[in-house]
């Protein structure tokens, strides 16, 4: 055994315990990053000194290049938790042009804990990741890690690599294994005794894993970043816990982002973020699991790995977060769908261009999902996303569904043929039986298996209330759709889908107000307009209908459905010579470009040619134009509906 002396200071109503790296406030934890913890303990170290921010800088992030916004960004986090007000400050004084002064009154005080043996110093890594391939700067890391490192309860470090001694390497790897033998007969006594929970359990948790941050804005990777946050999310999904999607995250990715705020607007209990640094072949990761209700840190730990072990990292951040919010995870915990680094960096930039939704950027991550796939043949993640790529090409590229849709499912096959429970798989393969193979029952089928691999998919919900609405069964789509919405809150398709279910339904009032309420979230938002346009022509607002379409063809990279519901609304108003001249562009750039005939079929319809629309309906159902799957709940063609053609037309299209 032997004495460790611990280093505690006191003022005003804070104690910071340094050795255990905790700041407490009137007996509450209060939450604080690596860095600006930190940051706090150089301050509070030098009493009334004036610390200058070179000097800060070199202490803080040691043999690493930042910028000097980095220790700004530390400064203000700590003037919020320490309650100062703008201008106010009672602890922090600046000291413009030179640095920063601690000017609280300090009570130093120490007190004795026995430890059977030293815990191993971060100071024996030499090969840290920031900048440690600079010789002439690792003794200055050394020296300040050795000062950090008096005793330490933060999580345990996790390391795959020691550079200088490999029985050590032997040593630390059996200590781990047998940590987590510990830690799993504990997590397995309490699951013993705690009681299953249902599905449907209203006290499931809900946690959002927010995109990890780069500690400078200069060697950002925002597809790392994402993708960090991207495999998290899928690692703890389960049964127990609604982890909120990545398309609703990826909004809170601003290096200033303040992970309790978005944590309270995404209406979640509790929110994960991290920082990650990369250095040749190495990569830090820090990670931190708050409590959005009070700010509480439940876990904290920091992982110095080489690249190639991001895996393992990544199951061991999914295990101790399990572990800290005591539920069970899902299957996909230790799943790895590849072992090949290179492939998993093609496909998380895959994911971060297809998550933009814009033609150009689409394009683009299927290069990337392609590359990961040529790296990796049997990564079902990888076909998967490029599934799901082909799919959004047709749906909201305006493309001919025989160029597309042949490729996203044989992608989704392959994906299921690699992997059967991947939900991701099974959601595009019902997506495509819809929109392509009007095959209502067998996408169907295919949303249950999806929803029985993954009961809490925000997606497959959003996609089975599709189906459900233009199948008309209006009452089982608008229950999926509120769940959807329920699991993913913030997400605006969902929202603007929400709308046009409505509108499906025959609650056109009500269809308005979500989609406002979308519109709230995003004005320029695409869905929501349009499906606003629908619904406004419905009410006989031809103006707004009008106004609707125009904001969309301003976005909408020279897209025809504005264009062809802007139209119906001019002709239902009566002007028809303007409704004609949008009838004439749109053919007009067919002959240049693929536009869907079921938009010119609109068109006409408006300008009362029915023979003409019903036409050019025909020859979208001999395209398989994806629109046709509204033929049965879009009010448009409510005075087509007793026309043989039509009748005719539905009964091909299994609608009767």
């Amino acid at each position: 055994m032997s004495n460790i002396r611990k280093e505690l200071y006191e003022f005003d109503k804070f104690r910071l315990e340094v050795s255990e790296r905790i700041l407490w406030r009137a007996g509450e934890r209060v939450p604080l990053s690596e860095k600006a913890f930190d940051t706090l303990v150089a301050l509070v170290r030098r009493g009334n000194h004036l610390v200058g921010k070179d000097e800060l800088l070199t202490e803080v992030w040691a043999g690493a290049f930042v910028e000097e916004n980095n220790l700004d960004k530390n400064i203000s986090i700590l003037r919020r938790a320490l309650g100062e007000r703008d201008g106010k400050g009672k602890f922090i004084e600046t000291v413009r042009g030179h640095g920063y002064r601690f000017v609280a009154p300090i009570q130093v005080s120490s007190s004795e804990t026995q430890t059977d043996a030293p815990l191993e110093t971060k100071a024996e890594q030499l090969e840290l990741v920031g900048n440690s391939s600079v010789d002439d700067e690792n003794d200055a890391e050394i020296k300040n890690l050795k000062l950090e490192n008096e005793a330490e309860i933060q999580t345990p470090k996790f390391k795959t690599d020691e550079i200088r001694n490999p029985k050590s390497k032997i040593q630390n790897r059996a200590a781990f294994a047998a940590l987590i033998l510990l830690l799993s007969a504990g997590a397995a006594f309490y699951f013993w005794r705690a009681p299953a929970k249902s599905v449907s359990s209203p006290q499931l948790k809900t946690i959002a894993v927010l995109p990890f941050k780069s500690l400078g804005a200069e060697k950002r990777n925002e597809a790392l970043e994402l993708g960090m946050a991207d495999s998290l999310i899928a690692k703890l999904g389960s049964a127990e816990i609604i982890v909120r999607p990545l398309g609703s995250v990826s909004r809170f990715a601003a290096l200033e982002q303040d992970s309790l705020a978005a944590g309270r607007e995404l209406n979640v209990e509790t929110v994960l973020d991290g920082t990650i640094q990369t250095a040749g072949n190495r990569i830090r990761i820090s990670a931190q699991l708050f409590r959005t209700s009070d700010g509480k840190q439940l876990w904290s730990g920091q992982f110095d790995e080489k690249f190639d072990d991001i895996f393992a990292v990544q199951d061991a951040i999914s295990e101790r977060v399990a572990t800290a919010l005591k539920i069970r995870l899902g299957g996909n915990v230790k799943k790895h769908y590849t072992e090949n680094v290179e492939a998993y960096q093609f496909y998380m930039k895959g994911r971060f261009y297809l998550l933009k939704a814009i033609k150009s950027e689409t394009e683009t991550g299927i290069s990337y999902f392609q590359a990961a796939i040529e790296a990796d043949p049997n990564y079902a993640l990888a076909y998967a996303g490029l599934a799901d790529a082909y799919r959004g090409r047709a749906v909201g590229g305006e493309m001919p569904s025989a160029e597309v849709f042949p490729k996203a499912k044989a992608a989704a096959a392959k994906a299921i043929e690699l992997d059967a429970t991947l939900a991701e798989a099974q959601t595009n393969l019902a997506h495509i039986s819809f929109w392509y193979d009007w095959d209502w029952t067998g996408a169907e089928n295919q949303h249950k298996r999806a929803l029985e691999l993954d009961p809490n998919s925000a997606d497959t919900l959003q996609f089975y209330a599709h189906l459900l609405s233009n199948t008309g069964r209006h009452t089982e789509a608008l229950a999926k759709i509120k769940r959807a919405r329920e699991i993913d809150p913030l997400n605006l398709r969902i929202n603007a889908l929400e709308g046009l279910f409505l509108l499906h339904a025959g609650q056109t009032d009500e269809a308005i107000a979500r989609l406002q309420k979308t519109l709230e979230l995003d004005s320029n938002y695409r869905l929501a307009n349009m499906f606003a346009a629908r619904a406004y022509i419905e009410k006989g607002m031809y103006p707004e209908a009008v106004a609707a379409t125009d904001k969309v063809k301003e976005f909408a990279d020279g897209g025809s459905e504005p264009i062809a519901f802007g139209a119906f609304a001019l002709a239902r108003t009566g002007k028809l010579d303007e409704a004609k001249n949008a009838l004439d562009e749109l053919l007009k750039l067919s002959e240049t470009r693929y536009v869907p005939p079921y938009n010119l079929a609109l068109i006409y319809n408006a300008l009362g040619e029915s023979g003409k629309a019903l036409d050019y309906l025909e020859k979208s159902f001999a395209e398989k134009d994806v629109r046709m799957v509204f033929l049965k709940v879009e009010p448009k063609w409510n005075n087509l509906r007793s026309e043989a053609r039509f009748v005719a037309l539905m009964r091909r299209m299994n609608f009767e």
